[in-house]
């Protein structure tokens, strides 16, 4: 027995500077590009929940995880730098 409990995980070497990058890719598509996303804290049930743009790329919408009530966010614009929003 080593002394470490059996939930011990070693993260040490994440983030090093000679650890290589990871890549994701999904097969017979090549890289996966990253969504733009926002951070909303749903007021109604106090839950936070990221809402990615839509395909079209004109609004960002999506739900409370909890309730289900419905928030979208247009993008206008000139745009905002704001990642964070919270929805009352």
């Amino acid at each position: 027995m080593s002394g470490e409990p059996d939930y011990f995980l070693d993260l040490r070497t994440r983030g090093h500077p000679s650890a290589p990058e990871p890549s994701v890719t999904v097969p017979n598509c090549g890289p996966v590009e990253s969504r733009a996303w926002i951070g909303v804290r749903f007021e109604c049930c106090g839950v936070y929940q990221r809402i990615y743009r839509s395909a079209d790329g004109l609004l960002y919408a999506g739900r409370c995880p909890k309730c289900a009530k419905a928030m979208r966010v247009r993008v206008g614009p000139g745009g905002t730098h704001d990642r964070f929003f919270l929805a009352t």
